[in-house]
């Protein structure tokens, strides 16, 4: 059993657009990736299976003629993960529209903060020549800070 090229690049495409979409701070365009990466998985299984027609059960057609029942039901399953899946980022998009009037995730400013008392006291090499790397994370978290603030005065 070979795999048909244009089917395994159509599974390549479907998977890099999906993961790209993923990785975007929109909600919707998760949504959308999470939706394509369905349909690429529902693909490959069904490419996996081997060719449509062919009969699952025994005793109806020589046994090197069976289809694999196996990436059916697979399929089946991957279906209704990506429905329900799918149902609840449209309610975290629509909750998020609805409390925040976008659905563009905006960096949490208390992670940074943690992230910066984690911090080793030595000394770090900054861009700007100075030696205080205590006053270059602070400069960071006012420019995160203040780029949240204009996301939210464009809203």
């Amino acid at each position: 059993m070979t795999i048909n090229v244009v089917m395994a690049l159509t599974v390549g495409v479907l998977y890099g657009v999906g993961f790209t979409l993923l990785l975007s701070r929109s909600l919707m365009r998760v949504l959308i990736g999470v939706v394509v990466l369905g349909h690429g998985t529902n693909l490959l299984l069904q490419l996996a299976g081997g060719p449509p027609g062919r009969p699952p059960i025994v005793g109806t057609a020589p046994p090197e003629s069976f289809a694999d029942p196996l990436p059916q039901a697979l399929a089946l399953t991957a279906i209704v993960i990506t429905f329900a899946l799918t149902t609840f980022l449209l309610a975290l998009g629509y909750r998020a529209f609805v409390l925040v009037g976008h659905d563009e995730v905006q960096d949490d400013v208390e992670d940074r903060r943690i992230a910066r008392q984690k911090v080793p006291s030595a000394p770090l090499e900054s861009g700007d020549g100075s030696d205080d790397a205590e006053q270059d994370l602070e400069r960071a978290d006012d420019e995160v800070e203040a780029e949240a603030a204009r996301g939210r005065d464009r809203s």
